[in-house]
């Protein structure tokens, strides 16, 4: 009591474009009192019941919804399966000096010692039933969608993943010879197999996910985990969405790109020679694991290509983040797209502003052949264009992420470009800014303007 699970779920709710439901609110308005007065005219055992009662029903209905429990109700043996079956289930920690502090007119706050004592007898019923536990808002939503980011997670690997799962590993051979001994350990008995793919882009298609079929032997129960950059979470994600008609997986980045963007809102793909990511399905992972100190491995130019995404998160939220610590700002940009893609699951209307400068990105890379432009690279000049076809000022791009003409061919870019999923009919459809923290999608351009904001992108 007195965490601020009401105000916090409201808000959550309003983030998540989801109902919410305060289950001490029902139990007064079906009462036609309030929760001092059941306990003082019912007593505890009765409020309890009904507590129990109004919970199930909540529980129980078919919508999503952001419910806000009272501090007892996982006390009940019957609540505590429910929320195991049917919830994500989030811990908003407090501490007792600022629950007592908070507890105004509550029933059971009459006495400091009791006080404490309740406190304290509720801890470790918090702890086994917490899924996830939070501290604000972005906590909050990143426990929604499934995903921990902490100081050390790998660590914690086998303990988020289902008990019964046995997992298969996929990683490619450099990043298993960084973080897969800790990975691996981390799933202690519960790893079965291990599968090494190629590095980068090469991991992408057909050729690779067809392998990942024939190697794997999980049963319906299992655990595909996606250990490494974008590409490998994207192949890995695939393979576990299409293998067996789908089972579960898990994203483990360990790039910047991953952590903030790549391994975020479930989706999963390959690449065709015509296109980046023609081929793919939604598959939420089961848990996103988020170890912000796997950082200090990457090389200069792989961070430098993760910040490209960081910028155009920045811009879309309309807020500084690129300026962030590394660890606060992999939470707030995994949070914000968490946020975006937990709201469209399935990219069918506002989830397309994160794809703001990728359709010039996507071009680029494709007709390099998806080597000598890095998707961060990319990504940092299709924002220069996007922003230069906004009329807003291009500055943060050009002093955070200093990017350069890349050489490819332009009417091979410009074929590309037309063949771009968000496109109609050969023509591309752009998400352009009014101003930073407003995008808008949609938006077609002359044909002439799109080619020339492309050919500056281009080196003679």
């Amino acid at each position: 009591m007195g965490a601020g699970k009401s105000t916090l779920g409201t808000a959550l709710a309003e983030r998540l474009a989801l109902p919410f439901v305060d289950v001490d609110c029902e139990i007064e308005a079906a009462a036609g009192a309030t929760i001092p007065e059941l306990f003082r005219e019912r007593g505890e055992a009765d409020f309890r019941r009904l507590e129990r009662e109004t919970t199930a029903r909540a529980l129980g209905r078919r919508e999503r919804a952001v419910i806000a429990l009272g501090g007892g109700a996982v006390e009940a043996d019957e609540t505590r399966a429910l929320l195991a079956a049917r919830a994500v289930t989030v811990w908003l920690e407090v501490g007792i000096e600022d629950a007592w502090a908070r507890a105004d007119e509550r029933p059971l706050a009459r006495d400091p010692e009791q006080f404490r004592q309740l406190y304290e007898r509720r801890l470790p019923i918090y702890e086994r039933v917490a899924d996830f536990r939070a501290r604000d808002i972005e906590d909050a939503v990143l426990a929604a969608g499934g995903i921990l980011v902490e100081t050390d997670a790998l660590e914690l690997l086998g303990q988020v993943l289902p008990a019964e799962a046995p997992a298969a590993l996929v990683a490619d051979s450099h990043v298993a010879g960084i973080h897969g001994a800790d990975a691996q350990l981390a799933l202690g008995s519960r790893l079965g197999s291990t599968h090494e793919i190629p590095a980068g882009e090469e991991a992408k298609t057909a050729s690779v996910v067809e392998r990942l079929w024939q190697e794997l032997t999980l049963d319906r129960r299992g655990t595909v985990v996606g250990l490494g950059g974008g590409s490998t979470t994207d192949v890995a994600g695939f393979a576990a969405a299409t293998y067996l008609r789908g089972v579960r997986w898990a994203a483990v980045p360990t790039t910047l790109v991953g952590q903030v963007d790549a391994a975020i809102g479930g989706k999963t793909g390959i690449d065709l020679p015509a296109g980046k990511n023609l081929v793919g399905a939604f598959h939420w992972p089961f848990r996103t694991v988020i170890d912000p100190t796997l950082l200090a491995t990457l090389p200069e130019r792989e961070r430098r290509g993760g910040m490209a995404e960081v910028v155009k998160t920045g811009l879309l939220a309309g807020e500084s983040l690129w300026d962030l610590p590394d660890a606060e700002l992999v939470r707030r940009c995994a949070a914000f797209k968490a946020s975006v893609c937990l709201r469209d699951p399935q990219e069918r209307g506002e989830r397309a502003i994160l794809n703001l400068g990728h359709t010039f990105a996507h071009a680029l890379e494709a007709a390099a052949g998806y080597a000598g432009v890095s998707h961060g690279e990319a990504v940092a000049l299709g924002l220069l264009a996007a922003l230069r076809l906004s009329g807003i000022d291009t500055s943060v791009v050009e002093e955070v992420l200093r990017p350069r003409p890349v050489r490819v061919e332009p009417e091979r870019a410009w074929a590309a470009l037309t063949r771009d999923k968000k496109g109609v009919a050969g023509r591309p459809r752009l998400v352009l800014l009014e101003r930073p923290g407003r995008p808008v999608t949609g938006v077609e351009l002359p044909e002439r303007e799109v080619r020339r904001a492309l050919a500056d992108l281009i080196a003679p």
